[in-house]
């Protein structure tokens, strides 16, 4: 099964593509939706919702996880990423596919062990855990955000530590082999 995680930006929309079978999770694609901030906003929406089409179709999830908003400080800043954010679940809710909207603690969380990660920390963990660098650090949180949605329903049953996902034993899993 193919899932596409999407870190949604106005300047800069994260993705990344796992492929999960029998509980292996596997790298398949990363990559960054980059818009110029000299054309306006309508443009650049626009953009990241073709791109995302594009990357919709070649790929064929069969779930796509968005990050929830986080709200900063800025005012301005958190209504772009809210647009950007919409154009995303837009592009994803037109295919019909299922979508899983994660929010930034969880994420970190389901791959570091904290919710309190910094892109550093969640970027070596995705480096470990599917074997493979990725383009930037809005890529990395695009597949942090993948393996998350393939876990949505553990933790939505608060069964993280249950046989389907166990948290502790995937990290310790992924240490060991980079050794």
């Amino acid at each position: 099964m193919r899932i596409l995680g999407i870190d949604p930006g106005l300047r800069y929309t994260g993705w990344g593509v796992i492929h999960v079978e029998k509980e292996k999770v596997k790298y398949v694609s990363d990559g960054i939706i980059s818009t110029k901030s000299n054309v306006n906003d309508g443009i650049r929406l626009l953009y990241i919702f073709q791109k995302l089409e594009d990357i919709i179709i070649k790929f064929k999830p069969k779930i796509i996880g968005v990050e929830k908003t986080f709200v900063g400080q800025g005012n301005i800043s958190s209504l772009k990423l809210g647009m950007a954010r919409g154009i995303c679940l837009l592009a994803a809710a037109k295919t019909n596919i299922s979508i899983k909207e994660l929010a930034p603690k969880l994420v970190k969380k389901s791959v570091t062990g904290t919710g309190n990660a910094d892109k550093q920390q969640v970027n070596s963990m995705i480096k470990i855990l599917l074997g493979q660098t990725p383009v930037n650090d809005d890529s990395s949180d695009a597949l942090a955000i993948a393996i998350t949605a393939n876990n949505y329903e553990a933790y939505q049953d608060n069964t993280v530590n249950s046989s389907k996902y166990n948290l502790s034993r995937a990290i310790q899993k992924a240490l060991l082999n980079q050794r």
